[in-house]
């Protein structure tokens, strides 16, 4: 069954459809709305208490996320998913530098509430943003991943990034010294 995406203007139609048989219980992937922000603070809350995936070392506050949701627009989104009613997941592109040089690359980002992983969410997540980056400006799309992260590097094996380099001992989390791996992915076409 093919699903459309909901809310993203001139995005989706006919041949841009995505097929989401894997995770067919999505009801939607749309734009983040302020209204999401308290889920989002929730999912990204617990992946900086618990997780590698953010170098944040103190939750978030709703006025943060309030302030990071509003720098996001045009090339640079962020989407998210529901499953029956629940937020399960959001996804965004980022500016990589705020150098104007680099306009052209946004740095991929993808969060998961925990009851809904290995489910599909954010393989969906990320082809649905990838997809509206290839319709904007962007022409690289880089991921920065802790290298004890595995399911997210395979998430990105499989979307087609590729690993550019390592970032050795770059980051300090739980006590302990992290290696980043550098990936991008070429969606100029």
């Amino acid at each position: 069954m093919s699903r459309a995406i909901a809310g993203i203007p001139g995005a989706w139609g006919g041949a841009h459809r995505l097929d989401f048989t894997a995770v067919a219980s999505i009801v939607s992937i749309r734009r983040a709305r302020t209204s999401d922000l308290p889920a989002i603070l929730a999912i990204y809350n617990r992946s900086v208490a618990t997780e590698t995936a953010s170098f944040d070392l103190e939750p978030a506050t709703l006025s943060d996320r309030a302030a990071w949701l509003a720098v996001h627009g045009g090339d640079f989104p962020v989407l998210v998913t529901e499953i029956d009613g629940t937020l399960a997941g959001y996804a965004s592109l980022s500016r990589y530098n705020p150098k104007p040089a680099y306009d052209i690359t946004a740095e991929l980002s993808v969060y998961v509430a925990e009851d809904f992983r290995r489910q599909g969410v954010a393989w969906a997540l990320s082809e649905a943003i990838l997809e509206l980056a290839r319709a904007g400006s962007l022409v690289t799309v880089v991921s920065l991943v802790t290298s004890e992260n595995a399911a997210s590097l395979h998430l990105h094996e499989r979307l087609g990034f590729r690993e550019v380099g390592t970032l050795h001992r770059s980051g300090r989390k739980f006590g302990r010294l992290l290696d980043v791996i550098f990936l991008e992915k070429d969606i100029s076409g």
